[in-house]
């Protein structure tokens, strides 16, 4: 059994029981000799983490347990950093998924022009994070929540030293989706970039399934934060590929614009009153289980993503899993530095990608090439505090394009943001 010293930033995530639930059905490969919360948000830091002592001492768990605000404190001695940090809370959510309906665009937090500021929001925190890693715990692996997660992966994986992986729960969910319909033994080929993603081969026994997974007994998993409007069966042959649900916001654009303009509230708004909800069960010093009410929160399988890859990197299991890497001559279509989320082989020593052999799906290299350079502007930009960087980003984008439109919703949110963005106010 591993002994592992856990640091979780950003602890006051109601998110958070759902991971100390994966380290306790994970206890006997892993075992937790010191674990530090660390929140600057002191009320939740102490509700939340007050359930998750009490999580463990139930669980039989006995291990040392440091709660702050201190970073440097809380990655003292750390062998895995996992960061799930929301810079500005919930309340710039809702601004990320209200200014841009205004402006005709689509707000929502992980892509369009929403996940755009909430990336510039989070790189300077982030750098700040990475810089102390390196400075305290240099050997500790981060393990990256944070979304938007391949736009902070890039980040991290390109500027600075740690050693990373970014991590989402989508693709655990779109694979048992698809093996649940076709067997457990199905070799299924996943890629993508995070949250522009896509299963285009599913083998069972060596002979091709895929097209058979649209069947009506099957149903797949969607994100508790999407507005779920399905695929259409010539979009599916079009592109040839199974999409992740975030891909409806891309080829079901005018359905969700339509869907978030007339909506009573935003997913923000949803999300602000669940989380109080959350709070207050876990205020209760009796519960010492994770409610079921965390479920609507859509963090589906969290914790077995986040745990099993804990996991094989700390017991060296050599198993696969999903995960947000740099590129490094996998996808031919890709340059070696871009940050693709793919499947890889998990040990000691950090991420394997496997090999998928050819591929020639002209839909999807086209898209993931042009989110990817919007990827790479948005970094910039987030890194300088470049306007210049910032367009060039959205007019790319898919879901923004326009520059006059792009433009008015930018200046709108940066002033909304001012607050969270030092690199482009305080230089």
């Amino acid at each position: 059994m591993k002994e592992i010293n856990l640091t979780v930033i950003g602890s006051g995530s109601t998110y958070c029981p759902e991971l100390i639930y994966g380290f306790i059905e994970a206890k006997d490969s892993l075992k937790l000799k010191r674990v530090a919360f660390m929140d600057i948000d002191e009320r939740k830091r102490t509700i939340v983490g007050g359930l998750c002592v009490r999580m463990l001492k139930s669980a039989g768990i006995d291990c040392e347990v440091v709660m702050t605000d201190d970073l440097d404190l809380a990655l003292q001695g750390a062998d895995f950093v996992v960061t799930q940090i929301r810079v500005g809370k919930l309340p710039c959510r809702h601004i990320d998924e209200s200014i841009p309906l205004k402006h005709d665009l689509i707000g929502q937090e992980t892509t369009g022009i929403g996940g755009f500021f909430k990336a510039l929001r989070t790189i300077p925190v982030m750098k700040n994070i990475a810089e102390r890693i390196e400075a305290i715990c240099p050997d500790a692996w981060l393990i990256n929540f944070t979304d938007p997660s391949g736009i902070i992966s890039e980040f991290l994986l390109n500027h600075t030293n740690v050693k990373t992986m970014g991590l989402c729960n989508v693709p655990i969910a779109m694979i048992d989706d698809v093996k649940a319909a076709v067997g457990e033994d199905a070799k299924i080929t996943y890629l993508g970039l995070n949250h522009l993603s896509w299963i285009t081969s599913v083998k069972v026994n060596g002979e091709e399934k895929f097209d058979t997974i649209f069947d009506d007994n099957f149903a797949p998993t969607v994100m508790k934060n999407i507005h779920d409007d399905g695929f259409d069966m010539e979009c599916l042959n079009a592109c040839k590929g199974f999409p992740s649900s975030y891909l409806q916001y891309y080829y079901s654009r005018e359905a969700k614009l339509h869907h978030l303009k007339h909506g009573s509230k935003s997913r923000a708004q949803v999300c602000m009153e669940i989380e109080e909800q959350l709070l207050e069960l876990y205020s209760d010093n009796e519960l010492v289980i994770k409610p079921a009410l965390l479920e609507q929160r859509g963090g589906y399988k969290y914790s077995l993503a986040a745990v099993s890859l804990i996991d094989s990197i700390a017991n060296d299991k050599k198993d696969v899993h999903v995960v947000n890497i740099k590129n490094n001559g996998t996808l031919k279509f890709m340059d070696d530095d871009d940050v693709v989320e793919i499947a890889a082989v998990i040990g000691k020593d950090g991420a394997t990608p496997v090999d998928i052999g050819e591929f020639d799906n002209r839909h999807i290299i086209s898209l993931m090439r042009t989110v990817k350079s919007y990827e790479k502007y948005t970094v910039e930009a987030g890194i300088k505090g470049s306007d210049e960087d910032a367009l060039n980003a959205l007019m790319l984008h898919p879901l923004c394009g326009d520059f006059a439109q792009s433009k008015a919703c930018y200046e709108e949110m940066k002033e909304a943001h001012r607050k969270y963005l030092p690199q482009f106010f305080n230089n």
